[in-house]
């Protein structure tokens, strides 16, 4: 049983790397610790609902060799992002666009729009930002500030404006169009049928094992006979070498799942995010309406950002100069790995928080250079 990789990880990064190298002849032999395939971008269906287990995942790219790759495997729908924010009892559109500063300040035109936030901007006399909050007013002013960045801001970090640093908001979307399409990019669309069918066909004649942990799996390869000339490690890098320079910083999520098979539409969009402080989550997702669903019942999550520690589900690393230290220091142990070539692949093995397109890219120029 020898191979000629062995990939950690069944996710997006780790699916599409082993897909192109058996199209190369490789033997590839894929393990997961979950139970499933897909990683984080894994669906279910539940009520006949595609459900999003690890949160939204709306698919989209202005790179064409990664669309036209993507659509080798799915038929993506025409659903476009068009994300909803509650703050008290008013809502906005986000972006943040036109709709959003006519709901806010009645303005009909992009010049009273951009004048209304000129003037909050003048007024509140920020010269050198100091920290998030300070960059973020200079940016946008105040009510929009307020209103759709502090609060949503404060509980993804878990931390007040005032303690983040500046550098976290280089800039705020402001859109002065009536659009309200979240992304800019050309192509963008969910796979009909959920995205675990698309890695499923991904992962067709190459061997994978779910339940399996990469260290008690190494621990058997000996009995099993099985060998192996290459890694590809798409988990955390600093768990790779039990911590041994530190551990690397996280955000975490908790999704709150609900099922109602009485209601046929809670809210009316497929993504509503709530702005306030005061409410613990930061966004509800109605899965049916990516997928234009007219099923009876509905399935809502709700997700609450949460402190990482060892052991949890890492969603975000955090990128500031100590983490990225650390990062780079692990990736010199990477180097001097000796029993076999070791590679680092995905969101969690190259320590950054990437979009879909952006880890099929990755995945792909990776496999290119392996060939």
């Amino acid at each position: 049983m020898q191979y000629d990789y062995l990939i950690v990880g069944a996710g997006l990064f780790g699916s599409v790397f082993a897909c192109e190298m058996k199209k190369k002849g490789k033997s590839c032999l894929v393990i997961d610790r979950r139970e499933h395939i897909a990683g984080n971008i894994y669906t279910e269906k539940i009520l006949d609902i595609q459900v999003h287990k690890y949160g939204a995942h709306i698919f989209h790219t202005s790179d064409r060799r990664v669309w036209e790759y993507v659509n080798r495997y799915a038929e993506f729908n025409c659903f476009v992002n068009s994300p909803v924010a509650v703050y008290g009892e008013e809502l906005y559109n986000l972006p943040f666009n036109m709709n959003t500063f006519n709901r806010m300040w009645g303005v009909k035109t992009p010049a009273q729009a951009k004048a209304k936030i000129e003037e909050q901007i003048k007024e509140l006399n920020i010269s050198e930002p100091q920290n998030l909050e300070e960059q973020a007013l200079s940016l946008a002013g105040k009510d929009v500030y307020e209103k759709l960045i502090k609060g949503y801001t404060e509980k993804q970090w878990g931390r007040s404006c005032k303690e983040l640093p500046a550098f976290i908001i280089k800039r705020v979307p402001l859109r002065f169009t009536y659009d309200n399409n979240y992304f800019n990019d050309r192509y963008q669309g969910i796979p009909v049928g959920g995205y675990t069918a698309m890695v499923e066909k991904m992962l067709e004649g190459t061997e994978v094992r779910t339940h399996t942990e990469y260290k008690e799996f190494i621990k058997q390869c000996g009995a099993e006979g099985i060998t192996f000339d290459r890694v590809l490690y798409t988990g955390m890098i600093d768990e790779y070498f039990d911590y041994k320079l530190g551990a690397l910083e996280y955000r975490s999520l908790r999704f709150e799942q609900e099922e109602m098979p009485d209601c046929a539409n809670y809210q009316g969009n497929a993504v509503v995010n709530y702005t306030e402080r005061s409410v613990p989550y930061t966004r509800i997702i109605e899965h049916k309406h990516f997928e234009f669903g007219s099923q009876p019942g509905t399935v809502i999550t709700r997700e609450y950002p949460a402190k990482w520690e060892p052991g949890d589900e890492p969603y975000y690393p955090v990128n500031d100069e100590r983490n990225e230290k650390l990062f780079r220091e692990y990736k010199k142990l990477a180097e001097k790995e000796g029993n076999f070539k070791l590679l680092f692949g995905g969101r969690l093995g190259q320590y950054r928080y990437y979009d879909m397109d952006k880890v099929i890219a990755a995945a792909l120029d990776m496999a290119e250079s392996e060939a």
